[in-house]
């Protein structure tokens, strides 16, 4: 029998299969219950070019509380501008298996109201 997290791993390689093919810059999204992280990954999948998480001392300041909405939005917002100083514009979005909703979708429409497209 196949647990949640065997399931949603599954859905994510799927999902990076195919922005692979593309060949792509990807945004990458990670959720546990307490923290949210993301990362801009080249196209080759080697080198991560930016990351944000609610796991940063400044971002720790500004919150209460990593696992929530406005926490996954301000990392978001912090993700989309390290992309924007790299010269990056475009990504694929990769959810990493997660459903787009709540905190994953608050991180994708913070990203995208600061200059990143998807």
């Amino acid at each position: 029998m196949i647990d949640k997290n065997q399931a949603r791993l599954r859905r994510a390689r799927r999902t990076r299969a195919k922005i692979a093919e593309l060949k792509a810059v990807r945004l990458t999204v990670h959720r546990s219950n307490s923290h949210i992280y993301a990362q801009v990954i080249d196209a080759s999948g080697a080198r991560v070019l930016a990351a944000a998480s609610t796991v940063e001392t400044d971002v720790r300041k500004k919150l209460k509380n990593g696992g929530n909405v406005a926490a996954a939005a301000e990392v978001g917002k912090r993700i989309a501008e390290m992309a924007k100083k790299l010269g990056i514009e475009a990504v694929a979005f990769d959810r990493s298996g997660y459903r787009f909703h709540g905190r994953v979708k608050a991180l994708a429409e913070a990203a995208r109201e600061n200059g990143l497209k998807f």
